[in-house]
């Protein structure tokens, strides 16, 4: 499945918490399937975002789309997110 991982900090967990639920609907409409957020343990304002989607193209429009700079705007992101457009090859076994 396609997948697009975001990084980036925010100044307040939170309030990007609450921005990133209420943009749900906005990214399924853009083809998302749902994801995992990720904290860094080294610094807990380094989020990491992995998010499933239906197709690579469409992942790279919404990661260059109005609608997600201003969610980035909304949430506190605090410096340029990092992005990154993964095809998974298999599965590994535990």
């Amino acid at each position: 499945m396609p997948a697009l991982l975001i990084r980036h900090k925010v100044t307040d967990f939170d309030t990007w918490q609450r921005a990133f639920d209420e943009d749900g609907r906005i990214r399924r409409a853009n083809g998302a399937r749902g994801g995992r957020v990720f904290r860094s343990g080294a610094d807990p304002d380094e989020l990491w975002i992995l998010l499933e989607w239906d197709d690579l193209r469409r992942a790279r429009l919404f990661a260059q789309s109005d609608d997600l700079i201003d969610l980035l705007v909304r949430a506190g992101v605090t410096d340029r997110p990092d992005y990154w457009y993964l095809e998974e090859t298999a599965s590994p076994q535990a």
